[in-house]
């Protein structure tokens, strides 16, 4: 499972040119599922975001979590996390969950993030989306488990 987060002033996921999820400050996570994922993966890195100290505290410092600044989180499922590009011109998706496990996986995941106390929203699994991020700093963290 790879997540690839970013702290964010906004974020919005747009489907069809309707707003389908919309933060003010937050992290925006673009969620890979790999073949053999599990719920506790998901868990772990549910945990580790909501907690993870990537927002700055009074004197600049790096001692704050999503938790603390009481952030909200949009989450994305984004299979081009998997990407292998070592052989030839166009990225295999081969390591990538087939959206039957993936889907289950990314709403599992949105849950933990709730259960941590989180705001979460998703965009729409299989949909072409439109995804605006504006980047606080910038921090893009990626996270593998």
């Amino acid at each position: 499972m790879r997540a690839l987060i970013q702290r964010v002033i906004s974020g919005k996921v747009t489907v069809a040119g309707k707003p389908v999820a919309e933060i003010r400050h937050g992290l925006v996570v673009l969620l890979g599922i790999g073949q053999g994922d599990t719920e506790e993966q998901a868990k772990f890195l549910a945990e580790k975001i909501a907690t993870l100290r990537i927002f700055e505290d009074s004197a600049s410092k790096f001692n704050l979590s999503l938790l603390d600044v009481r952030g909200s989180a949009i989450v994305v499922s984004q299979f081009t996390l998997y990407g292998d590009t070592r052989k030839g011109r166009r990225p295999s998706f081969s390591e990538a969950a087939r959206p039957e496990l993936a889907k289950p996986l990314v709403e599992k995941f949105a849950e933990f993030l709730r259960a941590q106390g989180v705001p979460s929203q998703t965009g729409i699994f299989g949909a072409h989306m439109v995804v605006e991020i504006e980047n606080d700093g910038p921090v893009t963290i990626w996270l593998e488990k």
